[in-house]
């Protein structure tokens, strides 16, 4: 899962110029990422690990990344 998200991070950077802020997933793929990072504890220090923001999204279907202006962190916490 993780060699997956960062080859699309990747290629979003390439393509784009700028890195991505949004990692979107589905419950499933957000329980193997955990899984993958077990020693990281709490979705804010993975987020940081990451570098981006966590979506989720039930009905997607696979890991995508994007870009928003939006500091996420804060909007939620407001």
């Amino acid at each position: 899962m993780l060699s997956f998200i960062y080859q699309i991070a990747r290629q979003f950077e390439q393509t784009q110029g700028f890195s991505p802020n949004l990692l979107h997933l589905n419950c499933e793929q957000f329980e193997h990422l955990c899984e993958e990072l077990a020693d990281i504890e709490g979705l804010d220090n993975l987020s940081q690990v990451l570098g981006m923001e966590i979506v989720l999204d039930a009905e997607l279907r696979h890991p995508a990344v994007s870009w928003s202006v939006v500091d996420w962190g804060r909007a939620v916490a407001v």
